[in-house]
């Protein structure tokens, strides 16, 4: 067996591998579009003795914000192993490998979006994130409010939409920052609308992307940055009040509170965990981190497991500068340390996803009380959230 990059050549052989793996088939167009945006650089496979592709699985490089910080982030795409190849352990050989190329590479955190939860736990990775669906019938919608600017249709400046997407964006850990690329192939598709929120000095403050069709209008990504333009946005959705019977919003933030401005809240809600995500280099990760000062330095230990990223096991000790910066350093393994954890859990801790005291009461964070309750005072309360599917 030999893991390796793929070469040009060998897109015909991951197409063919991705198609019967998900069930899916593409047309001649399609397939010759995709073959001209092929990064065999990206894609990883094993293969067998006689150089036959057995499996694969593709990375995606892109930052991510956290604490309003960008981070270099390696998204895991398209694992696929053929059926009779499977079961032999070939994907944990191929997501082992790819951790210790994301660290050498200077990445410091993975995501994904699992096909089960529980196989990707196996290797580090954890949920972070969860996101709410509505289904609003017509008469249920919210009132239509007045508001100075204008909304446009169809705007598809790409600069305009990611000036206020990244301005969004950095309110949340976990959300991806788009290149113009991504934007013309992944986001904006050819049957998409999309409107814009401008305010009265006409600087854009928000946008949605939706579809209608068959009396229903979806809302696939609804941006605001302010509560003018939120509102704006939702009467625009309004105005199409004669021409639907529901309106679907496809994935709102946790912390979006529509359900207690409308007159009957009793609406149909889903709440749907979406991605996973894994620190792939703890030291790095810290370091970059934005910490809440205290006005005081704080220090504290941890002993670490992560059998599959084993530059991460061990002790660590975490000292935080009156100013929120962290400086990290390796500890004798034989030393106590004040809290242990397993990576997971330090990931979903890092994320804003649990709060120190949720996981202590759950089991996943053990230790000294007082160092879980500094914990508690110098990891912002951030919100999660991720809009793209890769």
């Amino acid at each position: 067996m030999e893991i390796r990059t793929l070469k040009p050549e060998e897109f015909d052989a991951s197409m063919e591998l991705g198609e019967y793996a998900f069930q899916y088939r593409v047309t001649a167009e399609e397939k010759e579009k995709a073959r001209k945006r092929f990064r065999p650089e990206n894609t990883w496979g094993i293969f067998d003795e006689d150089g036959r592709l057995s499996a694969k699985l593709g990375l995606l490089n892109v930052d991510i914000f956290v604490n309003g910080r960008k981070m270099p982030m390696s998204g895991v795409a398209g694992v696929a192993t053929w059926p009779e190849n499977r079961r032999q352990g070939l994907v944990k050989q191929l997501l082992t490998h790819s951790l210790k190329f994301m660290n050498e590479s200077g990445k410091l955190v993975s995501m994904l979006h699992p096909f089960s939860f529980a196989f990707y736990r196996k290797y580090g990775w954890e949920m972070f994130n969860d996101y709410k669906k509505y289904v609003i019938p017509t008469e249920k919608l919210p009132a239509k409010q007045v508001t100075e600017g204008t909304v446009r249709r169809d705007v598809k400046d790409i600069p305009v939409l990611n000036r206020i997407y990244e301005a969004y964006a950095s309110r949340y850990n976990g959300m991806m920052v788009r290149s113009e690329d991504r934007w013309k192939h992944a986001i904006l598709g050819d049957e998409d609308h999309t409107a814009v929120f401008y305010d009265a000095s006409g600087e854009p403050q928000g946008f949605l992307l939706y579809k209608v069709e068959k009396q229903e209008m979806e809302v696939h990504e609804f941006v605001w940055l302010t509560e003018e333009s939120r509102r704006a946005l939702w009467t625009f959705i309004c105005n199409h009040d004669s021409m639907i019977k529901q309106a679907v919003l496809a994935q709102m933030p946790m912390d979006d509170g529509l359900t207690y401005m409308l007159a009957d809240p009793r609406i149909t809600q889903e709440i749907i965990p979406f991605g996973m995500a894994r620190i792939v280099n703890v030291a790095g990760f810290i370091e970059a981190y934005a910490f809440q000062g205290t006005g005081e330095e704080q220090t504290w230990t941890v002993r670490l497991q992560d059998p599959y990223a084993p530059w991460n096991e061990g002790n660590w000790r975490i000292t935080v500068s009156p100013e929120g910066n962290a400086a990290v350093s390796k500890e004798d393994e034989g030393e106590p340390a004040q809290l242990s954890c397993d990576i997971q859990t330090l990931t979903t801790l890092m994320f804003g996803y649990k709060r120190p005291g949720e996981l202590v009461n759950m089991g996943r964070l053990a230790g000294d009380p007082e160092a879980a309750a500094m914990l508690e005072r110098v990891i912002p309360a951030g919100r999660t959230f991720l809009l793209d599917f890769f």
